[in-house]
């Protein structure tokens, strides 16, 4: 028998995880390619499509980013951390299924923001991607706007 929360569960493979993807997302380097970056607050999204042999898994991957500069309380952090992955949970349908993306997003807001203002970020940045992915991945660095209220 099959129930219809199963689907609804966060899998391992969808965390990204790997030290050294991680790593080479962050680099400052120049031969970083394909990375992308865009805002829609309070979220800022570094992203990139990986190609079909360095994909860990073949789903799109997610880390999230609570600075503790922006969040002096570890309980804050971990809510928005709580908020960000159920926001991506519920909405990770809006991706394409097999899509080897590798997603970074980092929280830039100075405070604690209720669920409904985060989702709303959440949705915008994978609408974003889903459309440069459908276009052909466009330009180098995209930016989007602000969520609005």
């Amino acid at each position: 028998m099959s129930s219809p929360c199963r689907k609804a569960k966060l899998y391992k493979r969808e965390k990204l995880c790997s030290k050294q993807a991680i790593d080479s997302i962050f680099a400052r380097d120049a031969d970083v390619t394909g990375l992308r970056s865009l805002l829609a607050f309070p979220l800022r999204t570094l992203w990139r499509e990986v190609p079909l042999g360095q994909a860990a898994a073949p789903v799109p991957q997610f880390l999230i980013s609570v600075p503790k500069k922006r969040l002096r309380h570890a309980v804050d952090r971990v809510r928005i951390r709580r908020l960000v992955r159920e926001a991506w949970r519920l909405n990770r349908a809006r991706l394409p299924a097999q899509g080897r993306i590798q997603i970074v997003m980092i929280y830039v807001a100075p405070g604690l923001l209720p669920y409904r203002k985060v989702e709303r970020a959440v949705v915008k940045i994978m609408d974003t991607i889903t459309s440069a992915l459908a276009a052909g991945g466009g330009e180098g660095v995209s930016k989007g706007g602000e969520a609005g209220e």
